[in-house]
């Protein structure tokens, strides 16, 4: 038999999904146990203190003796217990078991979240989100820091009179505003081609900032209309939507007319790319701010699904201010004479 066949490949790369499921399976199972044993830990610390008057000593103490009695166990340093008991503080205000969502991210995540989190429903949101988007714990650093559980569904948009009544709340709740492009290392001066030059290169951050579901289709995409070519900035698909996602992108502030230009897109995207099981196409105007009213005013009479959405870009240092800042080269002379002490 040739081992190499088709037939045969197809049933090994079966046996590998198998395997890779059950390896997921095995360790979501484990850190469920894990963050349940964290639970009554903590749960029995906070009643041991409050019965025996025990201040942070026994802290110590417990890590101590936990490490010496089960020596081949990490989790037991007395760091991490502290951790464990504000983890089940702040959770056990709204439950008595460890939320479901909760359970199921690992526990640097859950620490993470506990370190910067002081909201329990917004603690809860951002749980959710890594269950549901599968973030990295770096991921959710970033996204924490973009202060993605504000910016959620903030978008000025005509959603509601222009999509169906499930693709609307799903597009009001997929889409942000603002979007937090630092990442770019671009300053407010930036071009509209500079901007999309390092989106292109950072490509995977700048789709993490999109959100889950955004598929790259292409920059500057070329449609035809009538005898004339126009590009549209970046075109994406949203897995999620079902539906192309037309972004044009504003080096400055929103200008009515931008409504009507992308209007006009998504009239061409419609009719010469969308399949009969897609949702409408969408379009976004990404620009550096906006007036509320004048952008609601812009939108009001458009039967396209528009959004308008401000994006922030590294702010410039004063120049007052940047003489305080030590240089490259001074930080590298300062490593090196630690280096050496």
């Amino acid at each position: 038999m040739n081992i190499q066949s088709e037939n045969y490949n197809a049933w090994f790369e079966l046996i590998k999904l198998k395997i890779k499921s059950a390896q997921l399976r095995t360790s979501v199972a484990i850190n469920k146990e894990l963050l349940e044993l964290y639970w009554d830990l903590g749960k029995a610390i906070v009643i041991k203190q409050q019965e025996g008057g025990w201040g942070d000593g026994i802290l110590e103490q417990l890590s101590i003796d936990l490490k010496l009695s089960f020596p081949s166990i990490n989790g037991f340093s007395k760091r991490n217990l502290y951790a464990i008991r504000q983890w089940f503080l702040f959770y056990s205000v709204h439950s008595e078991f460890v939320p479901q969502a909760v359970a199921q991210i690992p526990w640097g995540h859950n620490r993470l979240i506990i370190s910067k989190i002081k909201d329990l429903k917004e603690a809860l949101f951002y749980a959710q989100a890594i269950v549901e988007n599968g973030w990295a714990r770096d991921t959710l650093e970033v996204q924490i820091n973009n202060n993605y559980y504000h910016s959620k569904g903030k978008s000025i948009n005509n959603f509601v009179e222009t999509l169906p009544s499930i693709q609307s709340q799903l597009a009001t709740e997929t889409i942000r505003n603002p979007y937090n492009f630092d990442f770019l290392g671009l300053e407010n001066d930036a071009i509209e081609r500079e901007i999309e030059s390092a989106m292109m290169q950072h490509i995977t951050r700048f789709l993490i900032e999109m959100g889950k579901g955004f598929s790259f289709v292409g920059r500057q995409y070329a449609i035809l209309v009538g005898a004339n070519e126009y590009f549209i900035d970046l075109l994406f698909y949203h897995l999620h939507l079902r539906c192309f996602v037309v972004i044009e992108l504003k080096a400055g502030k929103f200008k009515p007319e931008y409504a009507g230009k992308l209007n006009f897109y998504l009239s061409a995207i419609d009719t010469q790319l969308k399949h009969s099981t897609d949702g409408a196409s969408i379009g976004l105007i990404l620009c550096k701010s906006k007036d509320k009213i004048e952008a609601e005013y812009s939108l009001r009479d458009i039967q396209k699904p528009i959004g308008i959405i401000e994006y922030l870009l590294l702010q410039a240092l004063p120049k007052d201010l940047e003489s305080g800042f030590p240089t490259v080269e001074q930080l590298e002379n300062q490593l090196k004479k630690l280096e050496t002490e």
